[in-house]
């Protein structure tokens, strides 16, 4: 999961400025690197660390970054790859062509047979990043039209991908057939914007003018906007991005965010009642989902869970060990809330367990008499390999216990999911989205 941000302006003093706070609008999709490239008259410049929007980009580095196309980046990593700057995008390259600046949401899954393919032509690569091969393939192609060359490219590739790409004089911009990963166009006067989610274009003041379909590619330069490819297939959108990944207060394919979670929660509400003294959501994807529930349980919602709001989302941690450090300093309950009561605590998914375990020994700790943990969305019992960081089943509690011993492992009085009919009834249809994490069926099968 990344976060990716393009734009094209006819305003060199404005690009950097609006890239930063799309960039910030998107911090909670990646916080573990960032990086910006703009083109400047045909020479593509850019500046790439390991830190959060307003740790990385220092004032000198805002006045050298000038140019009237960009596009940008927030990452999380996978395991072992916290510290790898070699990997931290946009990927910058140059050919005989010209210069390419890529930036990439998703997961190429025969990343490894087109890497082992074009290492055997004798291709150097210098990183571990799907967007490599993206461009070597490019480059590959590229004879006089960096268009076909990328149409080219993306029919040799396999996977989910929302990509930003920026020439000398263009901003291209691919989502993949199935439309895995969300990508969207937006517009302020005459600059266009792309952005995985649309809060990033409220952060901007710019207007959300549609999405870019499933195996749609688009490209924008000085004659305006223009689609030159379209091949899609069954739209198959992660269901992870409606249940944690988007801000609620983003839009994806056409449906809000926030209402498919206080849908989820009311669903929730029916399928799984419980008898509780209040309702209070896990901070802060489980919030909305818990919202809904009180209202369709008539049970009174309350705040009993403070978030430190400079710390990140403990999930999409790289490692074990800064998940469990992040949960420690991320949560603290409201005692005067919680003492002597039966909470019910809602929260958007079980993944590994580990900060529900943790919150729910605050909750206990702090005087809880009961605590019931529902969730809006079904068991995760499968690894994903289109973007989402699980790797394995051993990863994933839901795949090796039952709802039962997950209960007694996380110290809950009772323990209820959603179930998956009830979570693509709040999402709006039925079979738009890949629920592999949940069935392990998925749209595209792991090379």
């Amino acid at each position: 999961m990344s976060g990716v941000v393009g734009i094209y302006s006819k305003d060199t003093n404005q690009v950097f400025q609006m890239m930063y706070y799309g960039l910030y609008g998107l911090q909670h999709r990646g916080q573990v690197s960032t990086g910006i490239a703009v083109n400047n008259n045909g020479f593509v410049d850019y500046f790439k660390d390991l830190g959060l929007v307003h740790e990385v980009y220092s004032k000198e580095v805002m006045e050298r970054l000038r140019g009237n196309i960009a596009i940008g980046q927030v990452r999380f990593a996978f395991r072992n790859e916290e510290k790898a700057m070699q990997n931290v995008e946009p990927l910058v390259v140059g050919y005989r062509k010209g210069a390419l600046a890529i930036v990439h949401d998703g997961k190429i899954v025969n990343f490894l047979k087109l890497r082992d393919q074009l290492e055997d032509n004798g291709i150097i690569f210098q990183s571990d990043l799907d967007s490599e091969v993206i461009a070597n393939l490019i480059a590959r192609y590229h004879k006089d039209d960096v268009e076909e060359a990328l149409i080219k490219a993306l029919e040799d590739i396999v996977g989910s991908y929302a990509l930003i790409m920026m020439t000398n004089d263009k901003l291209i911009a691919a989502r993949d057939p199935y439309g895995i990963k969300p990508l969207s166009l937006g517009k302020i006067k005459e600059d266009y914007i792309l952005a995985s989610e649309t809060c990033a274009f409220d952060t901007i003041g710019a207007e959300f003018v549609r999405d870019i379909k499933p195996g749609e590619i688009v490209v924008i330069d000085n004659k305006g906007i223009r689609t030159i490819y379209e091949k899609s297939k069954d739209r198959k959108l992660c269901l992870f991005e409606s249940i944690y990944f988007a801000r609620p207060d983003s839009k994806v394919d056409g449906r809000s965010i926030y209402l498919t979670r206080i849908e989820a929660g009311r669903i929730l509400a029916r399928e799984a009642p419980v008898d509780g003294d209040i309702v209070i959501g896990a901070p802060d994807s489980g919030i909305v989902a818990s919202i809904g529930y009180a209202e369709e349980s008539k049970i009174p919602y309350a705040e009993g869970i403070i978030k430190n709001r400079y710390v990140g989302r403990t999930f999409i941690q790289p490692t074990q060990e800064l998940r469990e450090q992040g949960v420690k300093i991320k949560l603290n309950v409201l005692k005067e809330n919680i003492e002597g009561k039966r909470i019910i605590l809602v929260d958007d998914s079980v993944v590994r367990g580990t900060t529900i375990k943790r919150t729910v020994k605050m909750l206990k700790d702090a005087g809880a008499k009961e605590v019931h943990v529902r969730i809006s969305s079904p068991p995760v019992k499968y690894p994903c390999h289109l973007g989402m960081d699980t790797p394995s089943s051993n990863h994933l509690i839901a795949s090796n216990l039952t709802s039962g011993e997950i209960a007694e492992e996380i110290g809950v009085d009772s323990l209820s999911y959603i179930s998956l009919k009830g979570l693509l009834e709040a999402a709006g249809e039925d079979n738009g989205f890949c629920q592999g994490c949940f069935t392990g069926k998925y749209p595209i099968l792991k090379y």
